[in-house]
């Protein structure tokens, strides 16, 4: 049986930008297990070539495939895409079995197969022994009713089987890192790149974020397996720069330390990258160190808010102290901080925009990032969120980097424009140029500019696409009608 792994292309500015490109984790994730069970899996990553949809769908059919599986990273936003795609992909060769899974198909199951008869089965949740399981069944034509995990139709009405056990053993699953060969994958400055994970779930509430309800349980990879992978790719496939995907990836205090000493241990030259908490980075503050001998050279810090009444009210569980301690303890290390911040969980006057930029003046993080509120159905955050206005109704554009939430006080133009004047001030202002022009570490500093470069295109086409290209809804709809 030929496997085809669709990365469906994406409307994400970044990568489009940048002109680099990760490869996608969660597909190379479910073919390894597919390989080494003998199949023949392949891997086409549209996203890397930005394939228009007609483009996608002539490379499909010409692999001649028995079984096609979609994904993306950026699930809510892709899903109209693999939409389009597989309707034409089915019109064209109605013998294609064409599999879905993801972050949203897992929670919009029903809808996906009541609105696409194209599509045949939705893997739910964790998809590395439910996708292997769904394949074995239907090569030896097995009902897949007995199968955990998965959503399809019976009698044409969509059912859902019952959930599939969480993988506990993290190292018993292979990534197919094969399956990167013909793509040239780079990242921070056109070194070769992967996206990695130590650990999977979060043991944090926050009520925005899915990864607790996807991955259900928090669970970390073996130290030392972890370690002698890194070696492994930066030997055999040149890999220097490791973007982790967790969340957060230190919260078990000692596997994340024994980590650190084995990845040091293996005395490779490698930059890492990732994302944390800023109350782990104070907790660890005196083995930052190990964190600086290991590699890293960034962490993006979740600060989401200046006002601690919404911090608490979306039960972020930090401190503005310690978001404040954290960036300069990094700073201590020569490991630079980029602060997050979100825009939209209240209903922000022009004061809060204000009150933000003396915030973020006083943390003197190295980058910055503003990011909108997304409200995702399966997020305890959607029901706090569900009876407001919706300005944007084109999912594919459900990216963090559009707004998608109305604010009561404020006109859509005015938001952007504030937006965009915190960025500029924060990463114009002479502390930060200082260090962009000055730092002491020549890496640190090519990063930086690397950084710095894409934020200015980035930040010129996000003003063009929202006054000239993003059509905003004008018809008043509420967050829990779109959903309907």
């Amino acid at each position: 049986m030929n496997i085809l792994l669709v990365n469906a292309p994406h409307l994400s500015i970044g990568s489009r930008l940048a002109k680099e490109h990760l490869p996608p984790l969660g597909l190379l994730s479910i073919g390894g297990p597919l390989i080494d069970a003998g199949y023949d899996v392949e891997l086409f990553d549209a996203d890397y070539y930005n394939y228009k949809i007609p483009q996608v769908v002539d490379e499909v059919l010409k692999r001649k495939p028995d079984v096609v599986m979609l994904g993306h990273s950026g699930s809510t936003s892709a899903q109209p895409i693999i939409n389009e795609i597989t309707k034409l992909i089915r019109e064209e060769n109605p013998d294609i079995r064409i599999i879905l899974g993801g972050v949203f198909p897992t929670y919009h199951w029903k809808e996906i197969l009541e609105l696409n008869p194209q599509i045949d089965y939705i893997i739910c949740g964790e998809g590395e022994q439910t996708a292997l399981n769904l394949i074995l069944a239907l090569e030896n034509e097995i009902n897949p009713r007995t199968l955990k995990g998965l959503a399809f139709r019976i009698s044409g009405v969509p059912a859902k089987t019952l959930p599939a056990e969480i993988i506990k053993n993290l190292d018993e699953v292979r990534i197919g890192w094969e399956l990167m060969n013909g793509y040239n994958y780079t990242y921070w400055g056109k070194h070769k790149a992967v996206v990695i994970q130590f650990s999977r779930g979060c043991p944090y509430p926050c009520t925005y974020c899915g990864q607790s309800l996807f991955w259900r349980k928090w669970r970390h990879r073996s130290p030392q397996s972890l370690a002698d992978e890194f070696e492994m790719l930066h030997k055999k496939y040149g890999v220097v720069v490791f973007n982790f995907a967790d969340e957060n990836p230190a919260s078990d205090a000692s596997a994340w330390k024994a980590f650190l000493e084995a990845l040091i241990a293996k005395k490779m030259n490698i930059i890492l990258v990732g994302s944390i908490r800023a109350d782990n980075i104070v907790r660890d503050a005196e083995i930052l160190h190990l964190y600086k001998k290991a590699g890293f050279e960034r962490f993006l810090l979740g600060i989401e808010n200046y006002s601690e009444e919404v911090l608490k009210n979306i039960k972020k569980s930090g401190t503005i102290s310690k978001d404040r301690e954290a960036i300069q303890l990094l700073r201590k290390h020569n490991i630079l901080s980029m602060a997050t911040y979100v825009v939209g969980f209240g209903e922000e006057r022009t004061k809060d925009f204000y009150n933000s930029l003396r915030q973020l003046l006083t943390y003197d993080p190295d980058q910055i990032q503003l990011l909108y509120v997304t409200p995702h159905k399966w997020t305890p955050y959607f029901k706090d969120a569900e009876d407001k206005e919706i300005i944007l109704t084109d999912q594919r554009k459900w990216d963090y980097k559009h707004q998608v939430l109305a604010i009561k006080h404020l006109k859509p133009w005015q938001v952007i424009l504030y937006v965009k004047l915190i960025e500029v001030i924060m990463q114009t202002r002479p502390k930060a140029l200082k260090r962009l022009c000055f730092h002491k570490e020549k890496r640190i500093r090519k990063a930086m500019f690397w950084y710095s470069n894409i934020g200015k295109r980035v930040w010129v086409w996000e003003l063009i696409q929202f006054f000239f290209v993003t059509k905003l809804s004008k018809d008043k709809m509420k967050l829990k009608e779109f959903w309907k």
